[in-house]
């Protein structure tokens, strides 16, 4: 063991007459542990809510979503040419508007989605998440037969339904008669009910077939195609490459671009907490700054026998600057963990939980990313490196003959 680190240890676990200084140091590396902590906790929430509401999003809506000037006449030539598209993994139309639905329990305000049953499930999660019926069940089997929806769970619940069940749409879009302008109404089957995870979707969302929703929007051609990429941080670039590979008529809009506000918002409230949390941190640098000073003022005999001994000025400095490297590694690697440790049991048992209505997941994750957990052990370290460094100057500079005048 190297010379300047035994005479650190020595004096952080002196006894008897020093026994105070040994319990600020205890004080230091308990804080610098609770910091820790508490920023490795705050980090994992932030990143488990960003990454929980991402992934509901992108399961229950498309990556890219691609318009055409003039409108899309043959959807079925569209989906092949982005299909061929680089990094494209699933293409399908959609036709998209609002409705009231209607049963004997309750009315509600949905926004209603024409799909092409066969490519939806290229695109969304739908088909996973389907907790009775089917999406094929969309188109009916017979002339007889009611044409179906998908109602999400929350919206099953409030309308009192359930799969094979009726209801009532009514469409703002009306027909033209000689009374005026009547809405159209149209009973239809419930063919599925679908849990996406996503309260937007499971408690206001409605999907029919392609067919049925232009009929009941009044509208000849779909709206748009919905396309799922490869690799999601890829769907920006994808997103400009299609006008070029397809001509400028075609605009087009990734996730992040629509869910922009949403995640700059989340991130800047990660930013904040972290700063704010990063000073707990920083209280504890100071707790080592003040028990390496008082540490210089009950040592300062030591030091000046060490000098006299022939340790350089150099060598004392680096005594004092181990020792607080110690408090803050020690407090680190406890603190670091611990918050490990929280962050696994709070996740795993799902023990905070948040109305869903408001946040859109019904549970806090916790995700502790490397990148992340790094920065706050190298952070932490380096604030208490930086806070031994006026103490550790003090102690190297101390005059022996000074020190030793009233010995």
């Amino acid at each position: 063991m190297a010379f300047e680190l035994f005479v650190a240890l020595r004096y952080l676990l002196a006894r008897r007459k020093q026994a105070f200084i040994s319990l600020i140091s205890l004080i230091s590396t308990l804080g610098v542990a609770v910091g820790v902590m508490a920023l490795v906790i705050a980090l994992a929430l932030m990143t488990g809510l960003q990454r929980e509401l991402r992934d509901r999003i992108l399961g229950s809506s498309a990556h890219v979503y691609v318009w055409k000037t003039g409108g899309i006449e043959d959807y079925q030539a569209e989906v092949v040419a982005l299909r061929a598209i680089e990094g494209v993994v699933g293409a399908g139309p959609a036709v998209l508007g609002k409705a009231l639905i209607s049963t004997a329990q309750a009315d509600a305000f949905i926004s209603l989605k024409g799909v092409d049953p066969a490519l939806e499930a290229s695109v969304t999660d739908i088909q996973r998440a389907m907790q009775s019926g089917s999406i094929e069940a969309l188109i009916p089997s017979s002339e007889e037969e009611l044409p179906g929806i998908l109602i999400g769970r929350n919206l099953a619940a409030q309308l009192g339904v359930g799969t094979g069940d009726t209801a009532t749409v009514l469409s703002p879009q009306g027909t033209l008669s000689p009374m005026g302008m009547i809405p159209r109404t149209r009973r239809v089957r419930i063919a599925g009910v679908y849990t996406l995870g996503l309260y937007e979707f499971d408690a206001a969302y409605g999907f029919v077939s392609l067919e049925f929703g232009e009929r009941l929007l009044g509208k000849a051609a779909p709206d748009l195609i919905e396309l799922r990429v490869a690799d999601i941080d890829e769907a920006p670039a994808i997103s400009e490459r299609i006008p070029a590979a397809l001509g400028i008529e075609y605009v087009s809009q990734d996730w992040s671009d629509i869910n922009q506000a949403l995640f700059s918002a989340l991130w800047l409230e990660k930013m904040a907490i972290s700063i704010t949390i990063a000073l707990i941190v920083m209280v504890a640098a100071l707790n080592i700054v003040a028990s390496l000073v008082l540490l210089v003022m009950e040592k300062s005999r030591d030091i000046a026998i060490l000098k006299t001994m022939g340790t350089s000025s150099r060598r004392v400095m680096t005594i004092f600057m181990l020792q607080g490297l110690v408090i803050g590694v020690a407090g680190t690697a406890v603190g670091a963990v611990g918050g490990l440790a929280l962050c696994w049991v709070f996740d795993h048992y799902r023990l905070i939980q948040i109305p869903m209505d408001v946040y859109q997941v019904s549970y806090v994750p916790f995700v502790v990313q490397p990148f992340d957990f790094a920065i706050v052990i190298l952070s932490a370290i380096l604030i208490c490196f930086l806070a031994t460094i006026y103490p550790s100057r003090q102690a190297s500079r101390l005059d022996p003959v000074q020190a030793l005048r009233y010995e």
